[in-house]
């Protein structure tokens, strides 16, 4: 019985540091690289809708990808608070529109998540070479979309690559991941918790040893 209280002590003492140190160091992960943001605009419809609260990652200016939904810091003259929008080209790109058709470096993009039925008459054609360091965006709602389109007199529209806040997350794999590992550090900790505890109980219950009769002088 005694063997088996030591064991559980030394377990205690193993597990419960371990859970807290992977319990902790998924908490300080997560709040360093994740964030949610509510949607508050249409611009993004029908990918993102206003109430929508994405999942944010952060990144920086050499993990920009075309396509990628991003939150950005817009040009201060014309929009105060960063705003959603995707990613069209890149710091050298070639992009060319036309109502609501659009190619990079010759290229059609297809676009899926483009449901407008109608152009935005307000938008003429443009025909712009990213400059480095910036981004050709656009919302997916283009008919209601504050984008790259209405400021071509300014580096061709482009946004300032330094100023994307995060990467809209699609793929859960790497919160996944981080739950999984809080969730084991939670485990570890409350199996070492409690194997200290049930020692802490068996010692008391324990019997006391009775003294060893006294020898009788012949």
């Amino acid at each position: 019985m005694r063997r088996t209280i030591a064991r559980w002590r030394d377990v205690a003492w193993v597990l419960a540091p371990f859970g807290l140190v992977l319990l902790g160091g998924a908490l300080v992960y997560a709040l360093a690289n994740y964030r949610t943001v509510t949607v508050m605009g249409d611009s993004m419809r029908p990918t993102y809708r206003p109430g929508d609260r994405p999942l944010i990652e952060r990144i920086d200016a050499t993990e920009i990808r075309r396509g990628d939904v991003v939150l950005i810091d817009p040009p201060e003259r014309h929009m105060a608070e960063p705003v959603l929008r995707r990613v069209i080209g890149t710091g050298g790109d070639h992009v060319v529109g036309a109502g609501n058709r659009v190619t990079v470096n010759g290229k059609p993009l297809d676009e899926p998540y483009v449901t407008d039925a109608y152009e935005d008459l307000a938008v003429g054609p443009y025909d712009v070479k990213v400059p480095e360091g910036r981004l050709f965006v656009l919302g997916d709602h283009r008919a209601n979309s504050n984008d790259s389109r209405y400021h071509l007199g300014e580096q061709s529209g482009s946004f300032a690559a330094a100023g994307v806040q995060g990467r809209v997350l699609e793929n859960s794999a790497a919160p996944t991941v981080l739950v999984t590992i809080g969730s084991l550090g939670i485990a570890l900790t409350l199996l070492g918790i409690g194997g200290y505890v049930a020692k802490r109980r068996a010692r008391r219950s324990l019997p006391s040893a009775a003294p060893w009769p006294g020898l009788e002088e012949g």
